[in-house]
């Protein structure tokens, strides 16, 4: 592997765009792309601020070593293994998030409407309000239960 893949690929294993490395360089996003493409090469001066950035040596940027490729792609897997472990662990949190949801609403409209079935006299005669207004506090009771929940789920506390 020769500098110009080295740089693409420890560019790529930091997740930086061209223009995000040129920043941290000061040079330009073309400087950049003409270096990973092999176009040119970096004076000594950004050699050395390329390995401070990617925290290799300027010996491993300018030799040819099978082991240090294969050190590099090994990392770059691991970090990509890692984010997509974080991922699915995240969508999981989230899917059980949604299904607590839709339990604590089942059970708040179970309740509501059990209530209904049995107290429908009392607040069917005393005021058509104040049945609504012990509807809208049960939602937002069950609103609050879900929200409780899921932060805690997202946030990862045990419960």
């Amino acid at each position: 592997m020769d500098f110009s893949e080295k740089l693409l690929t420890l560019r790529k294993a930091k997740n930086l765009t061209q223009e995000e490395l040129a920043e941290k360089l000061n040079v330009s996003r073309q400087s950049v792309s003409k270096w990973e493409s092999g176009q040119a090469v970096p004076e000594l001066d950004k050699i050395v601020a390329i390995s401070l950035v990617f925290d290799v040596t300027t010996d491993y940027l300018l030799k040819s070593s099978e082991i240090d490729d294969l050190s590099v792609k090994t990392e770059m897997l691991e970090k990509q293994q890692e984010q997509m472990l974080a991922r699915e662990q995240r969508q999981q949190k989230i899917r059980e998030c949604v299904l607590y949801g839709i339990v604590i609403y089942l059970i708040f409209f179970a309740l509501y409407f059990l209530g209904r079935a049995l107290f429908w006299e009392y607040i069917f005669w005393e005021s058509k309000m104040w049945g609504f207004g012990i509807a809208i506090a049960g939602f937002l009771a069950a609103t609050a239960a879900v929200v409780f929940v899921c932060v805690r789920k997202l946030k990862g506390e045990k419960r």
